[in-house]
């Protein structure tokens, strides 16, 4: 037996999981040790009680790891472990890292030390999503690798953004991987794939989604990110136990204020109230860590007196010729573009997502100071 089916195998026995894995690889060196080791022996080690010593030694009753290897091998999966190098780096150092990850796709062969974490409510309002989608596209432009739980809402919105952005996501799942919750999302997860992204979990095959799984989840999302973006979330939301998780771990906290009315804002909303980073665009997260702009777009083009990095379709550029360094109502936008509300709206998105404009309370809007030539 390797390494690496021991680790697949202990993932699987019941009650034992990755804190009581560490105390008894410390004890008796490798995972391979773990699961020959007696009852008595395993009896010697803190933590572990008669339930866990009889689940590991018999192991063999009750885990087929014969038929989970042929399944890996037929989905064409690769199982990472904590001694592989391109296991996450952040994620490695968590209190509770898991054993084993199984990927779809690829991980950066650095343990991907640059990474975000974006997530909300599955329930979320038409700001939630852009406000998600603008984010991670941002962070994806700049090389941030965005990391979410392809669950609908927010999740779904950020995962998109960063593939508009051509960048990296990565989408942490709560159920074995081949079983796609929601349903829906599985071509969002094939083209994640397909974009050199990876859809990943620390679940074995055929384990169903369940409540007590997402939290688990959660921590992985947290633990693989430098930090946090709440866009959107009631108080009930998952997303409050990431940041909560996020916080346990050390990481950064950020939350998007929404408005006081909405039920949909109050988790962000109170995040706020309790210390998270009001994040109203990306350089709220960079300002926290200015050596994640490793991807900063390089002038191509120079419009108006803006040095872009990507070519600017025809609306873009009648709205660029309105905005200046000074703010400017979006009122007056549609006035001196002659284009409609509808048009101008959705131009404005575009141009925010490429980090030409930023939008200032108000509905006022200003040139990028910090892509001015």
């Amino acid at each position: 037996m390797t390494s690496r089916e021991a680790y697949i195998a202990l993932n699987m026995v019941d009650e034992i999981g990755p804190v009581r894995v560490r105390a008894l690889q410390d004890r008796f060196g490798t995972p391979e040790a773990i699961l020959s080791a007696s009852r008595h022996e395993l009896l010697q080690v803190e933590g572990v009680g008669e339930e866990v010593a009889r689940n590991v030694t018999g192991w063999r009753e009750t885990v087929d790891l014969d038929g989970e290897l042929a399944r890996i091998e037929k989905a064409g999966v690769r199982v990472v472990t904590r001694d592989d190098p391109d296991y996450p780096r952040n994620l490695r150092e968590i209190y509770d890292p898991p054993l084993v990850l199984y990927v779809r796709g690829v991980l950066q062969e650095d343990g991907e030390p640059h990474a975000i974490g974006v997530v909300g409510s599955r329930r979320t309002s038409l700001y939630g999503q852009e406000m998600s989608r603008k984010l991670a596209y941002q962070l994806a432009r700049v090389g941030v690798t965005v990391v979410s739980g392809l669950a609908r809402g927010i999740d779904t919105a950020a995962h998109k953004g960063a593939l508009q952005a051509k960048g990296r996501t990565v989408a942490v799942i709560g159920c074995g991987i081949d079983q796609m919750y929601p349903p829906e999302n599985k071509e969002l997860a094939d083209e994640i794939v397909a974009k050199g992204g990876a859809v990943v979990t620390e679940f074995p095959f055929g384990v169903k989604p369940d409540r007590q799984n997402f939290p688990m989840r959660n921590r992985i999302i947290s633990g693989w990110s430098l930090g946090v973006v709440v866009v959107e979330a009631n108080l009930k939301s998952g997303a409050l136990i990431t940041a909560k998780q996020a916080g346990e771990q050390g990481r950064e906290v950020f939350a998007v204020p929404g408005r006081a009315d909405s039920i949909l804002s109050r988790g962000a909303n109170k995040l706020i109230k309790d210390g998270a980073k009001l994040t109203e665009d990306v350089e709220d997260v960079l300002g926290e860590f200015e050596y994640l702009r490793l991807g900063q777009p390089v002038a191509a083009k120079e419009t108006g007196g803006v040095r872009s990095a990507v070519k600017l379709t025809e609306l873009e550029e009648k709205v660029m010729a309105v905005v200046g360094n000074e703010e400017v109502a979006i009122d007056e936008i549609i006035r001196a573009s002659g284009l409609t509300s509808a048009a101008v709206s959705a131009t404005l998105l575009g141009l925010e997502m490429k980090r030409l404009i930023k939008q200032l309370p108000g509905k006022q809007y200003a040139r990028n100071p910090a892509l001015a030539s």
